[in-house]
């Protein structure tokens, strides 16, 4: 009797186990749906390997990167030029704000000290904390990123 009853508990937790891996990316959906809803002129793109492809006309490329062992999430954005327009700072504040649940106005300043930081003394690779957040900043001749993600243990 009791061996009837171990397909149907094998069952269960495969079921179970469909369902906690759905709910995840269902999760990293939603928040790239609520970026979309918040930020005007933000479509969402293709979701592939825990990342999924956002895009605005004030960004070159965006991806929301979900979660992770070492991060929670991960907001990763580049822009052609060597100074970024007030809209990118605009786009990836107001992006980093609604993902971390913090102030934007906190968010923006540490985006724009960590680029202002970037130059012939400190280098054009730079990485602070900045509210727990840990933002990397780099600059190539033609291009300005930047990367924002939490600790998991924060």
């Amino acid at each position: 009797m009791k061996r009837q009853h171990l397909p149907a508990a094998i069952a269960a937790a495969a079921v179970m186990a469909m369902v906690t891996t759905a709910a995840r990316a269902d999760h990293c959906d939603d928040l790239a749906a609520q970026l979309a809803n918040q930020i005007g002129g933000l479509t969402v793109g293709k979701a592939a390997a825990n990342t999924i492809a956002l895009s605005h006309p004030a960004v070159r490329s965006m991806h929301l990167g979900c979660r992770s062992r070492t991060v929670t999430n991960q907001i990763d954005a580049s822009t052609e030029g060597k100074t970024p327009s007030a809209a990118f700072y605009d786009v990836i504040a107001g992006a980093a704000a609604l993902v971390f649940t913090i102030p934007k106005k906190d968010t923006l300043n540490g985006i724009t000290r960590c680029v202002k930081r970037i130059g012939l003394l400190r280098g054009h690779d730079i990485k602070t904390r900045y509210r727990r957040l840990n933002i990397h900043c780099t600059r190539s001749k033609t291009i300005t990123a930047v990367t924002i993600s939490r600790n998991r243990d924060e």
